[in-house]
């Protein structure tokens, strides 16, 4: 990692019902914790925004929101997202036969048109070279109302932002889900080549 995590016993009081929350659901305080706690506000700031995200009474599925969360964070090579958001992804699909697939949705026949409209409209999000048409947008408004979209794009929107923040300080996968190797990523200059 690019920055190194404090002791526990560095942060604020009023933190530590966030790591022992954690603890409790994950067996340890997970580092992206720590390290946007170095922020403590900031960190008060992104947990709160993703409870709301993450909320039973969302419009967009348990499922969906994993299967948006894994995606984007496979596109930002973020090796701890795509292994908490895999876990949770096969957890709530009960298998991980939608994880393995997933990098590859657009030949794959396990999932559903709900599904890859949603993985679709994920990817002209995140992608900047990609953009939504209003041809996508159509689609989209198809299978989601109105506050769904909007629900849908912010949770997109979050997901690229921890996936980000958790690639560029390399947070590390902590092996919550096995899940297949990637290729290694090309330098700039293999890129350029």
């Amino acid at each position: 990692m690019h920055v190194p995590v404090k002791s526990l016993k560095s942060y604020p009081w009023w933190l530590k019902p966030f790591f022992w929350s954690q603890k409790r659901r994950y067996g340890k305080v997970l580092k992206p914790g720590l390290l946007w706690a170095r922020v403590p506000r900031l960190f008060a700031a992104v947990a709160a925004l993703y409870g709301v995200l993450d909320r039973k009474s969302s419009p967009v599925s348990p499922q969906l929101r994993s299967l948006v969360t894994v995606r984007v964070s496979q596109i930002n090579w973020c090796e701890f997202c795509v292994d908490i958001n895999a876990m949770t992804l096969a957890k709530r699909a009960g298998s991980t036969e939608k994880v393995n697939a997933l990098e590859n949705w657009q030949n794959s026949p396990l999932f559903d048109e709900k599904e890859r409209v949603a993985l679709k409209y994920t990817e002209a999000v995140t992608y900047s070279d990609r953009h939504v048409t209003p041809e996508l947008m159509s689609r989209v408004k198809r299978h989601f109302d109105e506050d769904a979209v909007v629900e849908l794009t912010g949770l997109i929107a979050f997901q690229n932002l921890s996936s980000k923040f958790n690639a560029a300080l390399d947070v590390p996968a902590e092996g919550f889900c096995k899940i297949p190797a990637k290729p290694a990523r090309a330098t700039h200059e293999e890129k350029q080549q």
